[in-house]
């Protein structure tokens, strides 16, 4: 049995109350370690050793922070096999998954960032002979990070990257679900040499060590990735102490399909876009509007390319989908499904648990599922259900796709499959989605802002505009 520890100031050390919580294998249904049950003490400690290490780590200079980001990032990359298999059994999903995109995506964040501070430039403005005014941009102070469990490692290194190039210190908290990565990163900044209280990372649930951060008066900026209801109550501690805020929230996402498409690139993927991770990654198109002339031979291959996916251990390489993240999300993905078909919708694929034989038995894993005949309006098209499920329904026009795309609270990402240059233009200025992909899915330029739109979010991550949230500007005028 793993015991995982909090790293504060500089040390790994188990919490003041000494109480722990189980982490389970989502593949197995088995506990395999001890996660620290944190609270306001732990959080106290850490805001602590973050304000200390603030004013060196602030002041040493972009190189210095460069040169350890990219030490950090050197590391990863060296301890690739153990933090693949490490997310994969943490969080259920396939092993080849972890290996090519979560692990080197948080080797990129840490580099991106270590090269994106050195081109970091503000503003200046000339007054004819007056006066000049220029931006000066500061670290804020101790910046608060609280990441999900879908994409553990790959979003937690998304905040704290930035923050730490930008010269804040941070107290962070992965979620409770899977925190083995952000344990193992830890450790890996301790070998890095990162000093003593820049990076603190306590472990625990987010109503106790989570909203400790959230509510602490030193602490005055909060990045947060995770559902909806959950980002609104953190608002409404956050809002009134005027903090900074940036929240990436939940999505609904329209993949809309025109009869003009590559078909076989298209469907290729729409299968990655609807079931990837198990269709536990915000950006995933869980509604999908497919043109009517298309609408019957789309629906015939899809269903058959999803009927040969496979569903099993996620640490074998042939395996495609791996187990959902916890028991308890499996029981609310399945619930939806018996939603949708109590709202008038037909299974056309999945719709079931897998019982898979040997040692994840008792895994919890969920046939990917493929649905038909709802309304776009009903509950199970208006709520996120963060699973291996999706929609098909049929549309005659733009305006009909529009407005059917656009009908949910959210609006965080959109995928347009067209071969016409001018509707691919048309519709994407006209769907209210933060990220609009055409002819394509998740091709992802660090450079650029992401965030979404409505109850998707507020503010933006990703390129300078993560450094400009982790920083605050200051204009000085000088008069000539």
């Amino acid at each position: 049995m793993q015991i995982i520890e909090n790293y504060i100031n500089g040390a790994l050390v188990a919490p003041i109350s000494k109480k722990y919580i189980d982490n389970i294998n989502p593949s197995k249904g088995q506990v395999y370690s001890q996660i620290p049950d944190s609270d306001h003490a732990d959080v106290e400690l850490a805001v602590a050793a973050a304000k200390a290490a603030f004013p060196a780590w602030s002041t040493c200079g972009i190189e210095t922070r460069a040169h350890i980001l990219n030490k950090i990032a050197d590391l990863i990359d060296e301890n690739l096999e153990e933090l693949a298999k490490a997310e994969s059994i943490d969080n259920g999903k396939p092993l080849s998954l972890a290996k090519s995109v979560d692990i080197p995506r948080a080797s990129s964040n840490f580099r991106f960032y270590a090269s994106g501070i050195q081109h970091f430039a503000a503003e200046s403005h000339y007054m004819e002979g007056t006066a000049i005014n220029y931006t000066k941009r500061s670290a804020v102070g101790v910046a608060g990070c609280i990441s999900p469990w879908n994409l553990p490692l790959y979003l937690f290194s998304w905040k704290i990257a930035p923050a730490l190039a930008a010269g804040n210190t941070v107290v962070a908290k992965p979620t409770e679900v899977t925190p083995m990565t952000a344990y193992l990163l830890s450790k890996l900044c301790i070998e890095a040499g990162l000093p003593n209280g820049v990076l603190n990372i306590v472990h625990g649930y987010g109503h106790k060590a989570g909203q400790a951060i959230v509510e602490h008066k030193d602490v005055p900026l909060i990045s947060f990735t995770g559902g909806t209801e959950t980002g609104k109550k953190l608002a409404a501690t956050a809002a009134p102490m005027f903090k900074k805020l940036s929240l990436e929230l939940g999505g609904k996402n329209p993949n809309i399909i025109f009869a003009d498409c590559d078909f076989d690139d298209m469907l290729k993927t729409t299968l990655r876009s609807s079931f990837a991770n198990q269709g536990q990654i915000c950006l995933c198109g869980s509604r999908i509007f497919v043109e009517r002339p298309i609408y019957g031979k789309f629906k015939n291959a899809f269903v058959e390319k999803v009927k040969k996916m496979k569903v099993g251990d996620p640490l074998n390489d042939q395996t495609k989908m791996g187990a959902v993240v916890s028991e308890a999300h499996m029981n609310k993905v399945l619930g939806y499904i018996k939603l949708a078909q109590g709202e008038g919708g037909t299974v056309l694929a999945g719709g079931d648990r897998v019982m898979v034989e040997g040692d994840c038995a008792d895994g919890y894993f969920i046939a990917p599922t493929i649905i038909e005949g709802l309304s776009h309006d009903c509950r199970t098209n208006q709520e996120e259900i963060f699973g291996p499920v999706v929609t098909i329904m049929p549309f005659d026009t733009e305006d009909e796709v529009l407005a059917m795309a656009n009908a949910t609270s959210y609006g965080l990402a959109a995928t347009i499959w067209t071969q016409n240059l001018k509707r691919a233009h048309r519709v994407s200025h006209q769907v209210k989605s933060g990220i609009v992909w055409v002819n394509c899915w998740l091709l992802r330029d660090l450079r650029t802002p992401f965030g979404g739109m409505k109850q998707s979010g507020v503010g933006r991550e990703g390129g300078f505009e993560a450094l400009r949230f982790f920083t605050e500007p200051q204009n000085v005028c000088i008069k000539l």
